[in-house]
């Protein structure tokens, strides 16, 4: 590790890992280098100049992308498959249709928070993202309203609920962390997330969305958009498919609540509400009730599956290099110097936890891992500091873990790509709309705060 302008050891690595994604963000948008290549080329400067040995440095960078991918490729191959069988069958334009009827035309990004905070709640942004993000292109198509307009809301619900409550991962290690009551923290995360996803998400995308115009991609649009003269499939057994995951994932929550660990039903239940299990068995109801119920044969199903795949292939590459380039900020230590820098600035514990957990998700991309850091960190010094509600150290640290998502987070590329937005765009429009949310989810815990 080389220090530099008498810098202290943790102090360079700031500075490095602050070069590195700046000359990673310089590299895209004005030199128009392959992102791909580009988060490649930013991986191996930091892990070069931050001192790392050159064999850690290539095991860290495959170790980071396989992490990612061995979870996201599946989700986003099996979401996608589901996406397209909704669209060809017309499941995704009869719900465009019925929410369009209830909300309005003019209040259908509404709609789209309201059903990404409920489909939200037991599965993973990813996965969320990945099953609803159909719908954004069929209303858009459909309403003539632009797509940042609706795609922002969606992942503002999506974000914030992934964030803040529990039965999510990180949310409920942070629960056991504090000592939190979990009924406590659902009921105040609630209260905290719904005005925060509301200024994040149609407020803020009505806003930016006047502001920058785009093409979008029209792969991505005709796949899911394209459907043929047919009867469409009824509302409630289209609502059911694309749930069916969701269902799976809550009934395994529940069941994880109210049964022991060794008992084997529990075990069941698990194994088929994980996400890709609860992915892949929606899939294969899919092929009936968007397939041979509309009247596909097994050839039409084939090749509707098989032709799906190709418009994600580089939305998977770049989520990979994300990962990688993640994990190099991870092992050189910059986590570990924003939590140092942080501890001693002896801020107070609700404060702290947003500052800390705000720090390590810029530098490190992964909202998880910020929120399980922070809380980590918070914890022991929370202890020393009576009258500071757990269920709000669980809040204030998730919020903290929501904002300022850049470069090296998967989700700033899957929207990006989605979105068909250029690298500055993304950052105008999922960063600054995660900053908001965050901002915005920690301002309310500071009010609840005076009342708890």
């Amino acid at each position: 590790m080389y220090s530099v302008f008498g810098l202290s050891h943790d102090a360079s690595l700031l500075l490095y890992a602050l070069i590195s994604i700046l000359g990673l963000i310089l590299l895209i948008a004005k030199f128009k280098m392959n992102p791909f290549v580009a988060l490649i080329v930013g991986a191996v400067f930091m892990g070069l100049i931050s001192g790392m040995p050159f064999k850690d440095i290539v095991k860290s960078y495959q170790e980071g992308v396989a992490s990612v991918l061995g979870f996201i490729a599946i989700v986003l191959g099996l979401g996608t498959m589901l996406g397209k069988l909704m669209a060809e069958s017309g499941g995704a334009e009869r719900i465009a249709q019925t929410l369009v009827r209830v909300f309005g035309e003019k209040n259908v990004h509404w709609a789209m928070m309201v059903v990404a905070l409920i489909c939200g709640i037991p599965v993973f942004i990813q996965v969320g993202i990945v099953l609803l993000f159909p719908l954004v292109f069929v209303i858009a198509k459909h309403t003539g309203t632009s797509l940042i307009k609706i795609g922002l809301s969606l992942v503002a619900g999506l974000a914030v609920v992934h964030s803040l409550i529990p039965p999510h991962p990180a949310a409920m290690l942070a629960v056991g962390i504090f000592n939190a009551d979990v009924g406590k923290t659902i009921f105040l995360a609630l209260i905290v997330s719904l005005p925060a996803a509301a200024i994040a998400g149609p407020l803020y995308g009505t806003w930016i969305s006047k502001r920058i115009k785009v093409e979008t991609s029209s792969e991505l649009m005709e796949q899911f958009t394209e459907t043929k003269d047919r009867e469409l499939p009824g509302f409630g057994i289209t609502l059911f498919t694309i749930l069916l995951p969701v269902i799976l994932m809550l009934l395994a929550t529940i069941v994880d609540l109210i049964l022991p660990e060794t008992n084997g039903f529990r075990q069941v239940v698990d194994f088929i509400g994980s996400p890709i299990i609860a992915l892949l068995l929606a899939l294969l109801f899919s092929f009936y009730s968007f397939g041979y119920a509309r009247g596909f044969s097994k050839q039409q199903i084939l090749k509707y599956t098989n032709d799906c795949l190709g418009p994600v292939a580089s939305i998977i590459l770049l989520i990979g290099a994300g990962g990688g380039f993640n994990r190099i900020l991870t092992d050189s230590g910059v986590g570990d110097a924003i939590a140092g820098f942080a501890q001693s600035a002896h801020l107070s514990p609700l404060v702290l936890a947003f500052v800390i957990a705000g720090l390590i998700r810029a530098a490190v991309g992964s909202a998880t891992v910020a929120m399980t850091t922070a809380a980590g960190i918070v914890a022991p010094i929370a202890m020393t500091m009576p009258g500071v509600s757990p269920e709000l150290l669980v809040l204030a640290t998730g919020a903290g873990s929501i904002i300022l998502s850049h470069v090296n987070d998967s989700g700033f590329w899957i929207v990006k790509e989605y979105l068909n937005l250029s690298v500055p765009q993304t950052l105008k429009t999922w960063t600054v709309m995660e900053t908001i949310l965050g901002f915005a989810a920690f301002g309310m815990v500071l009010l609840l705060s005076v009342f708890i």
